[in-house]
C-alpha cells in the first residue's frame, strides 16, 4: 500500500457543529457531544455505528477517554495526536489509513472548546500549560503568545518583501466580506481597509483586526470507506491527499520566519492527489492572523514567496476574487474557539457539496484545506474532492 492507492479511498459523509460563538451555559463537552451527533446524524448513521474516534483538546492530555466515554463509544480505532490547530486536519490521514486497512469502519472526529464563556482560572490554566509546554528562548522576555510571534513574521515579511499594513487589512476585509453572507459568522458588520489600519494596536505591526477571534466552538465530521459512502444520503467528500509536516515548535526556531513548513505538507499532499495548485476552485486556510494567509499562499504554490501581499490586493481572495479563500469567514471573523481546524474542513465539505448558501463557489470541485498549529510550527494539508472526482 502507498499514499497515492489510498486517494479517494475514503469520504467524508456527515458534518456538524454546535456552540458557535457563544455556548450559552454548555460545557466544552456539551457542545462537542451536540456537534458530534449532528455529524453522525447528517451522514444517516447512529452513534453505535461508530468505531473510530480522533479528537484532542488543549485542556486535557488525555481527552479522547472522556470523549469516548461521554459519547459511549468503545472504539477500535482511537488517535489523539495533539498538534495545535492543525491537529484535526492531520487527523484525516491516519483515519484514512484505519479504515482502509479495515481496523474500523466509521471515524468520528470531533472538538469542543467553550474558550470564551469559560474563563474562571483561564490565567491558572495559561500558567500551567506554559510549564508543560516550555519555550524557553522566549518565555524569559514574556511574549504576548501567540500574538508576539506571528507578529515577528509579519515584520520579517515585510522587510524582506516590502509587504505593507494594507495588504494584511487586504486579508482581514476579505475574511469579513466572506462572513456577510454566511449567517453563522460571529462578526458580519462592516470592515473597511481603513477600520482594520486604524484600530488598536495589539503587537506591531498586528492591530485588533489582525487577530482572529475568540469565541467559543464545536465541529465535528464523519468518514467512511468509499464503497459505503455511496450508500449514504449525503454526497460523498473523497480525500484525495493528505501531508503533515513539523519544522519548529518555537517561532525563534525557525530557520526562515517567512517559510513555513507548509511548503513540505502541500507537496506531498499534492503528490498523494496527484493534483496541482491550477485544479483548487476553494481554498481553506488557517488564518489565526492576517500574516498566515500570506505565508500559506505562498508555501502552497498559489503565489511566488514574497508575493502574497499583490496576491490579495484590490479584493484578490474577497468574493468576486481570484481565488476564493476562506469562505466562511475564517478565523479572523466566522468562529475560532482556540483550536479553528476542524471547521475548515466542515466549509470544505459544504462547498464541495454545493450546500453553502449565498457563499456557495460555483462549480467548486476541488478544495485544499490547510492547518497550522503552535506558532507557525505544525503544518497539515489536504485535497478534497467532490462527488465526481473519485
Amino acid at each position: 500500500m502507498n499514499l497515492e492507492s489510498l486517494r479517494g479511498q475514503v469520504a467524508i459523509v456527515g458534518v456538524g457543529h454546535a456552540g458557535l460563538g457563544a455556548a450559552h451555559g454548555y460545557t466544552e463537552m456539551e457542545i462537542l457531544a451536540q456537534a458530534a451527533a449532528r455529524a453522525v446524524a447528517d451522514a444517516g448513521m447512529s452513534m453505535s455505528d461508530i468505531d473510530g474516534l480522533a479528537t484532542c483538546s488543549s485542556s486535557a492530555t488525555m481527552w479522547s477517554m472522556p470523549v469516548a466515554e461521554y459519547l459511549g463509544l468503545r472504539p477500535r480505532y482511537i488517535e489523539a495526536t495533539m498538534l495545535g490547530g492543525s491537529s484535526f486536519v492531520a487527523h484525516l490521514l491516519p483515519s484514512v489509513m484505519a479504515l482502509v486497512a479495515g481496523q474500523c469502519d466509521a471515524v468520528l472526529v470531533c472538538y469542543g472548546s467553550t474558550q470564551k464563556t469559560a474563563t474562571f482560572g483561564r490565567q491558572a490554566g495559561v500558567k500551567a500549560r506554559a510549564l508543560l509546554d516550555p519555550q524557553p528562548f522566549e518565555q524569559p522576555y514574556e511574549p504576548i503568545s501567540p500574538i508576539t510571534s506571528y507578529a515577528l513574521a509579519a515584520a520579517r515579511h515585510m522587510h524582506e518583501y516590502g509587504t505593507t499594513r494594507r495588504h494584511l487589512a487586504e486579508v482581514a476585509v476579505a475574511a469579513r466580506q466572506w462572513a456577510q453572507l454566511n449567517p453563522e459568522a460571529a462578526m458580519r458588520d462592516a470592515l473597511t481597509i481603513d477600520d482594520v489600519l486604524g484600530a488598536r494596536m495589539v503587537s506591531d505591526p498586528l492591530s485588533v483586526r489582525d487577530c482572529c477571534l475568540v469565541t467559543d466552538g464545536a465541529g465535528a465530521y464523519v468518514m467512511v470507506r468509499a464503497d459505503r459512502a455511496r450508500d449514504l444520503p449525503q454526497p460523498p467528500v473523497y480525500v484525495l491527499g493528505s501531508a503533515t509536516a513539523v519544522w519548529n515548535r518555537q517561532i525563534s526556531c525557525m530557520a526562515d520566519l517567512t517559510v513555513t513548513a507548509a511548503a513540505e505538507s502541500s507537496q506531498r499532499a499534492f503528490g498523494m492527489a496527484g493534483l496541482s495548485v491550477a485544479d483548487v476552485d476553494v481554498v481553506e486556510l488557517y488564518d489565526a492572523f492576517t500574516i498566515n494567509t500570506l505565508l500559506f499562499l505562498e508555501d502552497l504554490g498559489f503565489c511566488g514567496k514574497g508575493e502574497g501581499g499583490s496576491f490579495v490586493q484590490d479584493g484578490g481572495i474577497a468574493p468576486g476574487g481570484r481565488l476564493p479563500v476562506n469562505t466562511n469567514g475564517g478565523g479572523l471573523s466566522c468562529v475560532h474557539p482556540g483550536m479553528y481546524g476542524i471547521f475548515l474542513i466542515i466549509e470544505a465539505v459544504r462547498q464541495l457539496r454545493a450546500q453553502a448558501g449565498d457563499r456557495q463557489v460555483p462549480d467548486a470541485d476541488i478544495a485544499l484545506v490547510h492547518g497550522n498549529g503552535g506558532t507557525l510550527s505544525s503544518q497539515s494539508t489536504a485535497l478534497l474532492g467532490g462527488p465526481s472526482t473519485r
